[in-house]
């Protein structure tokens, strides 16, 4: 009797390995605390960008706002998640940093709750899209890393942080989510 116990007492202490939800149920929160997934962008092309308002890199908020108004009315939608685990260069608010992206770089794409890319607080969004079950495993480098999902939910594209919005390969890549 002792043995079985045992034994149903280690089978309880194994973790349950259960199926990952689907990308597009995986919740987020928006900048003012509402529930969201990327259910809410079905149909259209997806660019996922880890943002930060203090990083070399945040300059490519034009071109991320350039990408989104030429490609918004074909489909594209962007959507910028800040985050601070980059050499502390997201230390801001959900406010400041709304406040920061409409009146420095007028962005009008959306942006979402501050998360984790990285690290044992990894956000589930990022753990499916950079986890090592992805399409395009590996931890996100540094800010301004950027994922393409096409309007079928797929990841289809991923894209380091040094490479612009406005790169070719940015823009053929999006081009041909949209057709």
């Amino acid at each position: 009797m002792k043995a079985f116990a045992l034994a149903l007492a280690a089978l309880l202490t194994i973790p349950t390995m259960l199926p990952a939800a689907p990308l597009q149920d995986i919740p987020f929160k928006t900048m003012d605390g509402k529930d969201a997934t990327l259910k809410d962008y079905a149909g259209k092309a997806v660019l996922v960008v880890n943002v930060a308002s203090k990083c070399g890199n945040t300059k490519q908020y034009t071109a991320l706002e350039e990408l989104y108004k030429k490609y918004s009315p074909q489909g594209l939608v962007v959507l910028g998640f800040p985050c601070n685990d980059f050499g502390g260069q997201e230390p801001g608010t959900n406010e400041e940093i709304k406040e920061f992206c409409t009146t420095k770089y007028a962005v009008t794409f959306p942006i979402f709750d501050k998360l984790h890319v990285k690290g044992p607080e990894q956000a589930p969004l990022y753990v499916a899209l950079s986890g090592p079950e992805a399409k395009f495993p590996g931890d996100t480098k540094w800010n301004f890393g950027k994922f393409l999902i096409g309007k079928d939910g797929e990841v289809i594209a991923r894209f380091e942080p040094g490479t612009t919005p406005d790169d070719p390969s940015v823009v053929g890549a999006v081009e041909t989510a949209l057709r």
